[in-house]
């Protein structure tokens, strides 16, 4: 059996871009609205400072206005909620992302509650939680819909297949289950629960994993020809001592079974910013009132 083929997530998400930038082009134009993305940068976590940066300039190169508020890392709660609600109130934000993790001092879910639903880009707030679970039009979160997008890349129309998602955190595993609902795929969800976790995985025509755990899912959990989406980024010692990132897949086996793989890094990693992105010029059409073209 030949190699999985690579679900390029580098290329997928260069097409997402410039088609949010053709949107954005042509609602400044038609109407004179520049979407703006306001993201909130609490401390000096290395990871999240450079994760802020690219979408800064992501944001400019899709011509949307980028507003950026760093704060320090023992900034009060309430300093980063009064932040939020004033961004709430700006007309020229129509997205507002508060990057994660926040330092011990401040409670997130209160500050995710605190955005407005219509400007929850992350699509984080219970709400849009809310609305995606009944099937109603929400802002979903950016990873999950970076996950259906690859998937589709791979197999086309998703109607029928079996889907088994790996993790049950409300970032990746409950709402990626919620879109795979919608694409008429039969669900299967997992966690550290699950009775024969490698029995239940090797079922899945489509297996996308989210634990966290670098290279956790073997190839022997894999059905041969599955779909394998790797929302995994997990920073490991490599050789002669040098970091590397690594999936929660264990890439190498995984190949020689599944039927399409996306790597780590440059699978699903660039199309989360991409559907960032998306979402922001979304929020804004809704917010101005426009129906979705």
């Amino acid at each position: 059996m030949a190699d999985a083929k690579i679900i390029d997530g580098k290329a997928l998400a260069l097409e997402v871009r410039a088609q949010v930038a053709q949107g954005v082009a042509a609602l400044k134009e038609s109407h004179g609205v520049t979407p703006g993305l306001a993201v909130v940068l609490v401390g000096e976590d290395p990871a999240s400072s450079v994760y802020v940066r690219n979408k800064g300039k992501q944001t400019a190169a899709a011509g949307m206005a980028s507003f950026e508020h760093r704060l320090g890392a023992d900034t009060a709660q309430a300093d980063v909620l009064s932040l939020v609600e004033k961004l709430n109130a700006d007309p020229k934000v129509h997205g507002i992302l508060v990057q994660l993790p926040l330092p011990g001092q401040i409670d997130a879910d209160a500050v995710i509650q605190a955005i407005d639903p219509a400007k929850d880009v992350d699509g984080f707030h219970a709400i849009n939680a809310g609305r995606l679970m009944i099937g109603l039009p929400a802002l979903v979160p950016c990873t999950p819909v970076g996950c259906i997008l690859l998937a589709r890349k791979a197999l086309g129309d998703l109607t029928g297949a079996h889907a088994v998602v790996v993790g049950r955190s409300n970032i990746v595993g409950k709402p990626v289950a919620q879109l795979l609902l919608r694409e008429n795929c039969t669900v299967t969800i997992c966690h550290s629960r699950t009775r024969d976790l490698p029995a239940v995985t090797s079922q899945g025509d489509i297996l996308i994993a989210a634990v966290g755990r670098p290279e956790m899912v073997k190839g022997g959990w894999i059905r041969p020809g599955a779909c394998v989406i790797d929302v995994g980024i997990n920073r490991i010692e490599g050789e002669g001592g040098k970091s590397k990132l690594v999936g929660d897949v264990d890439f190498a086996e995984a190949v020689k079974v599944a039927g399409s793989i996306t790597p780590v890094p440059g699978g699903v990693g660039p199309m989360t910013i991409a559907c960032l992105l998306r979402n922001t010029l979304r929020a804004a059409r809704a917010i101005e009132g426009l129906d979705e073209e």
